[in-house]
C-alpha cells in the first residue's frame, strides 16, 4: 500500500538521556546499576555517548528525512544537588535544541524519564510531598532559559508504568524492566545498597518506578499540574502533555471483566491528569490478553520479542482507537517499537503498524505525529546492551553509527516517498 499522511504529522524517532548520553552519574540509577548484587546486566558506562556526540547523531537523523527527534533532558544534569542548578548543563541542552532546529529537526523534549536525582532520595523520593514543588522550580529553571526552542514537551514519560510492573510484569514469566522482581512488588536487597549510595536509607528510597500506591499517585498528578503551570506560564507556545504505556487490552471468553478492570487500572485511573494538557503520548509495543484466571500465555506459536512481548504491530492502531474514544486532544505516538536482532521483523512492525495509524487519520482521529522507539540500539535499563530496539545500530567500542534498513524506511515514509511492498 502507497502512505500518504498529512504534510504538518510529526515524523521522528526517540531517546532518553540515561539511556544515550553516558556517564549520567548522579541518578538513582546509576545508584542501581552500582549497587552491591544489582540485576542489572550492564552497567551505562559511556552508553552510546550521546552527549558529546549530539550534532553528528542529528545530523545523521535529518539526512535519513525524520522530522522530529524526542529526547530527555536530564533532571540530575540541571540540578545536580538541591536549589544547586548547573547553567553549563542548560547550555549543552540550549545547543541541542538549537541543533535540531538549524537541521529542520521539530523537538519534543520530556523532562522526566524515569532517572532522578540522587539528592531526591534523601528527602524521601517520589513519596515525599516536597516533590511536586522541587520539579516544577526544575521546570521553572529551564524554560527560562531555552523554553522558546521547545514547541513539544512532555512534563514526565509513561507515569503508570509502575502500575503495569507492578500488576502485569510480575506475572508473565520473565523479568520485568528496571529490576522489579517477579514474584513481589517490594524491593529486593540490592536496592538497599542503592539508597546507601544515594546517600540515603533503603526507607526513604522510592524510585519513580515505585509509584502505585494512593498517596504516590496523588504526588505524580500534582507534579504533572504544577510542572504544566509552570512551562505555560513561562512558555506559553510550549505544547505540553504527558505519556503513558498502553497495551491493546483484549480478552476471551469469560476474561471481559479483567480485562477493563486492567484498562481502568493503566489508563482510567490517570485520565484526570489529562485536563488543561495541549496533546496526549500515547506509547505501545504489545497486545495483553485476559481470561477468567487472568492474564493468558502466549502459546508456543507466538512470535515475542527479545523483552518477552507479544509481536502485535495491529495492536497501535487499536489503542489509538480506544483512547480516542476518552481523549479530547490531539494524540502524539510518543513511543512505539520492537526489540529484535532481525531487522526485517523491525521493518514488518513498522509497515503493519502504520497501516493502523493511517486508517485512524482516514477515520478522522487527531493524530499529530508518530516517534519510534528508538533512535539507536541503548543501554536498557535493567537488560543493559542486550536489546536491540534501535533504527541505528551503534558499535560501542569505536561509537560507529550504522542505520539499519528499518531507519532507510522510516525516513522515506516521513518525506511521503514509499510505497509499501
Amino acid at each position: 500500500m502507497t502512505f500518504h499522511f498529512p504534510s504538518q504529522f510529526i515524523w521522528g524517532s526517540a531517546t532518553a538521556g540515561h539511556q544515550v548520553e553516558g556517564n549520567n552519574i548522579n541518578t538513582d540509577f546509576w545508584a542501581e546499576e552500582h549497587a552491591e548484587g544489582s540485576p542489572y546486566k550492564d552497567k551505562s558506562g559511556d552508553t552510546i555517548d550521546h552527549y558529546r556526540l549530539y550534532k553528528e547523531d542529528i545530523a545523521l537523523m535529518a539526512s535519513l528525512g525524520l522530522k522530529a527527534y524526542r529526547f530527555s533532558i536530564e533532571w540530575s544534569r540541571i540540578e545536580p544537588e538541591k536549589g544547586q542548578y548547573s547553567y553549563s548543563e542548560i547550555e549543552h541542552y540550549r545547543n541541542v535544541l538549537e541543533t535540531c532546529h538549524e537541521h529542520g529537526i521539530t523537538p519534543v523534549v520530556a523532562m522526566h524519564h524515569f532517572s532522578s536525582p540522587k539528592w531526591l532520595m534523601r528527602l524521601g523520593g517520589w513519596a515525599s510531598p516536597e516533590v511536586p514543588d522541587l520539579f516544577a522550580k526544575y521546570c521553572e529553571v529551564v524554560y527560562k532559559e531555552i523554553g522558546h526552542l521547545i514547541p513539544y514537551t512532555l512534563t514526565m514519560n509513561e507515569v503508570n508504568l509502575p502500575v503495569m510492573l507492578r500488576e502485569v510484569f510480575s506475572n508473565i514469566g520473565f523479568i520485568p524492566p528496571v529490576g522489579i522482581e517477579r514474584d513481589a512488588w517490594t524491593a529486593p536487597k540490592w536496592r538497599e545498597s542503592a539508597a546507601k549510595l544515594c546517600g540515603t536509607t533503603f526507607d526513604n528510597y522510592f524510585t519513580f518506578h515505585m509509584i502505585s500506591d494512593e498517596n504516590s499517585i496523588k504526588i505524580l498528578k500534582s507534579t504533572h499540574k504544577k510542572a504544566r503551570e509552570v512551562i505555560k506560564r513561562i512558555s506559553p507556545n510550549t505544547k505540553v502533555g504527558f505519556s503513558m504505556a498502553l497495551s491493546d487490552i483484549q480478552s476471551i471468553p469469560g476474561g471481559e471483566e479483567l480485562a477493563e478492570k486492567k484498562w481502568q487500572s493503566y489508563f482510567g485511573q490517570f485520565q484526570d491528569m489529562i485536563t488543561g494538557d495541549d496533546f496526549f503520548g500515547l506509547q505501545n509495543y504489545t497486545r495483553e490478553t485476559y481470561g477468567p484466571e487472568g492474564q493468558v500465555k502466549p502459546d508456543e506459536a507466538t512470535e515475542l520479542t527479545q523483552m518477552g512481548y507479544v509481536y502485535c504491530p495491529e495492536a497501535l492502531g487499536k489503542v489509538i482507537r480506544k483512547v480516542s474514544q476518552s481523549v479530547q486532544i490531539p494524540i502524539m505516538i510518543t513511543e512505539h517499537g520492537v526489540a529484535t536482532v532481525d531487522d526485517k521483523r523491525r521493518v514488518e512492525f513498522i509497515r503493519r503498524s502504520l497501516e493502523g495509524v493511517q486508517s485512524c487519520l482516514k477515520d478522522g482521529i487527531d493524530l499529530i505525529g508518530y516517534l519510534h522507539w528508538s533512535t539507536f540500539d541503548n543501554f536498557e535499563w535493567n537488560s543493559g546492551y542486550s536489546m536491540q530496539f534501535g533504527l541505528i545500530e551503534v558499535d560501542r567500542t569505536t561509537q560507529e553509527r550504522k542505520v539499519k534498513e528499518s531507519g532507510r524506511l522510516l525516513g522515506q515514509i516521513a518525506q511521503n516517498s514509499l510505497v509499501a511492498r
